[in-house]
């Protein structure tokens, strides 16, 4: 069964930080690609950053880079974002996600992901 759990959300001030954490199982852990998507209320989700499995190169949407890092963890089949400098336009379900194949990008339709977190709240307060 291929399953992705989320966990690690909530509040925190401007300028803080906090780290999400997705634990994968099944055949989400062949996936060639895992990230993070995010929505706010009242808007599209949206890519936030992703890891090659095989190179473990990581690519981030402009909104987020040089703030939040993504990571994983082989042994423990954990995908991690650390996120830092947290901004109020951050505040939005964060969602884990994998595509079986090929790499995941800012313009990756949601309809291309094959399998999704249930998501968790991260709300920023200014």
């Amino acid at each position: 069964q291929a399953q992705l759990v989320e966990s690690g959300g909530g509040l925190v001030q401007a300028g803080g930080s906090l780290t999400l954490s997705c634990a994968a199982s099944g055949r989400t852990l062949s996936s060639d690609t895992m990230g993070w998507f995010r929505q706010a209320p009242g808007k599209e989700r949206e890519f936030v950053g992703c890891i090659r499995r095989s190179s473990g190169v990581t690519y981030y949407a402009p909104s987020v880079k040089g703030r939040f890092t993504i990571s994983r963890d082989s042994a423990k089949n954990t995908l991690v974002l650390q996120m830092n400098s947290l901004k109020p336009e951050d505040t939005a379900v964060y969602y884990c996600a994998a595509k079986r194949y090929g790499g995941m990008y800012v313009y990756t339709p949601t309809e291309e992901v094959d399998y999704w977190g249930q998501g968790t709240q991260v709300t920023v307060s200014s």
